[in-house]
């Protein structure tokens, strides 16, 4: 499993202290300085946590963003600054929690003990032990259907399936039927849905081992980071010459007999 990061937001002069906090508490830190791609990021990067300079300029435009955005709204987002009013205009664009730079490291630690969007260890071992088990054949049909373009209805079958799932592994199933319903965006020239769908997806693939139930996790990653990358690069007006191509099949991993 990876290590969790957590997103600072900034170059605050209070930087260097997060930073040692946080590998006390076993995360890693990840800065982010451009707007560019804010969203995408975190899809790709799922932090546990999202820390905000509230005393930069555009500090509203960070939290609002993370909060609003179905691909990371369920990140928690402090926002750290030093005077009260700027505090509490961060807790009105939606901010999670407002620190002063002064109890920072008093104030962060029970944060991140108690909120940090981070997998639970026993929900962990839960997720690898239902993913050593077989596709359920309901399953395994919509993955046919998949395979064969029938996007619309793959996510009919995985939609009932994880809705009777109650364990882990129905994070399996919300992954494959987002992609699919990302794909089917694609068939219709809708650049716009089909990115929200896989920034969706991204945080349910992201939970997944490389291998569940015989899917091949890790396949189904590196292909949606393909289609993502193309769609960015390309403009709604060109999405009727988007290389299809890239819809690749969900596969299923080889194992050793």
């Amino acid at each position: 499993m990876a290590q969790p990061c957590v997103v600072l937001i900034g170059r605050p002069i209070w930087k260097n202290r997060a930073a040692a906090l946080l590998r006390r508490r076993g995360f890693a830190l990840v800065c982010y300085e451009s707007q560019r791609g804010y969203v995408s990021r975190l899809a790709a990067d799922q932090p546990a946590l999202i820390i905000v300079d509230g005393a930069q300029p555009d500090a509203e435009f960070w939290i609002t963003t993370a909060r609003s955005s179905p691909a990371s709204r369920r990140i928690p987002v402090v926002a750290v600054a030093g005077a009260s009013a700027t505090r509490q205009a961060a807790l009105d664009a939606g901010a999670n929690f407002a620190l002063s730079p002064a109890s920072l490291a008093a104030d962060l630690s029970p944060i991140l003990a108690d909120h940090a969007r981070v997998q639970p260890e026993a929900e962990r071992r839960a997720l690898l032990a239902e993913c050593d088990q077989s596709l359920p054949p309901q399953a395994i049909e919509a993955i046919r259907l998949f395979n064969a373009g029938e996007y619309y209805r793959q996510h009919d079958l995985l939609e009932a399936l994880w809705m009777e799932e109650s364990g882990p592994v129905r994070s399996l199933y919300q992954a494959i039927l987002q992609v699919g319903i990302a794909y089917y965006q694609v068939a219709r020239n809708n650049r716009k849905g089909a990115l929200k769908m896989l920034l969706r997806a991204r945080q349910w693939l992201a939970i997944l081992p490389d291998v569940c139930r015989g899917v091949d996790v890790a396949q189904l990653r590196a292909d949606v980071d393909r289609v993502q990358a193309a769609l960015e690069a390309t403009t709604d007006s060109k999405m009727a010459a988007f290389d299809h191509a890239l819809l690749r099949p969900v596969t299923l991993a080889h194992t050793d007999p």
